[in-house]
């Protein structure tokens, strides 16, 4: 039998980057784009490599750009992370693995480094793939800390909760990341919203290269740590307007909606260092009538368009900047 387990790519609509800081954020899963695992019984554990591993190259500029991409260790490091982790719970938690071994291959279509949860995605297929073939469940909350650890812990990835959730729970998805909830039972409120009360909205991503997301955060965590007042009321700021939204959404009031997306981005400027490309990219998209913020930590944005007319506007003008634009199709909410 051939298992064949996929997780989306997500945006965060706002809230970000407060998931990691006992904040709120609403997010969405969008199927344009996945990572896809695929994997089979075979006599010995076996890996293969992607696209993204592969040591072959057409000339030196190929490797130079295939290690900006994807770093000097591609996905497999993900998969065996997410394959240890597994193996991990199942031992603390009394589980009974037989002893059959597998091949497991992965494929990932999500641009790198733009911040729509790429490296995520490919551990959520991972554990759904790995769940399927020993038939183990895993409750979705204690799903998204399981794959937070594996990245964090194992691979050093820094990054919040948000991406996890939303790409175990499908759909879109308001979420509370709450203090006392996440101490007392170790994670947040997770509701899933209904989608068809959503605005059109767009995403669109840079063609070229932008940054690491682990710098962004790694930097604001350790201002964060530290006190830094402007940092920690940003924190209470994006928690705060993520609930207003979370109404806007329910009351179809979409002209509100935008103008919290375009504060959340706003705020970050105000708080960390945003690349001139990356400013450049929120300007054209608000200068064509449309709401931007970022979907990530850089290089995408998500925002609130109105019609056809500024849709085509917005390719047109984002394309001079070697900017994409799509319309993303919600993923639905998972069954598992």
């Amino acid at each position: 039998m051939i298992i064949r387990t996929t997780a989306p790519a997500r945006a965060a609509l706002i809230g970000n980057p407060s998931d990691g800081y006992f904040g709120k954020t609403i997010s969405f899963a969008f199927s344009n784009f996945q990572a896809t695992v695929t994997l089979w019984e075979s006599p010995k554990l076996c890996i293969l490599p992607s696209v993204r591993d592969h040591e072959t190259f057409d000339s030196i500029e190929d490797l130079s750009r295939s290690v900006r991409l994807f770093g000097y260790y591609g996905g497999i490091r993900l998969i065996k992370a997410a394959i240890k982790t597994f193996y991990q719970y199942v031992v603390t938690h009394g589980i009974h693995l037989d002893r059959r071994n597998f091949t497991i291959q992965y494929e990932s279509t999500i641009p790198g480094l733009v911040g729509m949860a790429g490296s995520s995605a490919i551990v959520t297929a991972t554990y759904r793939a790995l769940q399927t073939f020993y038939g183990v469940s895993i409750p979705k909350p204690e799903l998204a800390n399981i794959i937070r650890s594996t990245e964090e812990k194992e691979l050093g990835i820094a990054a919040g909760l948000q991406d996890r959730v939303i790409q175990v729970y499908g759909g879109l998805v308001y979420m509370d990341f709450d203090r006392a909830l996440l101490e007392s039972r170790g994670y947040g409120e997770y509701v899933c919203l209904d989608a068809s009360l959503m605005p059109p909205v767009y995403v669109a991503y840079r063609t070229d290269l932008s940054e690491v997301s682990g710098v962004y955060h790694n930097n604001l965590k350790a201002r964060y740590n530290a006190g830094d007042k402007a940092v920690v009321d940003a924190m209470k700021f994006w928690s705060d307007i993520t609930a207003e939204a979370r109404a806007c959404i329910e009351s179809r009031n979409y002209k509100r909606l935008s103008e919290l997306m375009d504060l959340n981005f706003d705020k970050r400027v105000e708080v960390s260092q945003v690349s001139a490309e990356n400013i450049r990219m929120v300007s054209v998209a608000r200068a064509c009538g449309a709401s931007a913020k970022f979907t990530g930590s850089g290089g995408a944005i998500v925002g609130v368009y109105e019609g056809e007319e500024m849709f085509n506007r917005l390719t047109e003008e984002l394309a001079k900047i070697s900017v994409k634009v799509i319309k993303p199709e919600m993923a639905p909410f998972s069954e598992s």
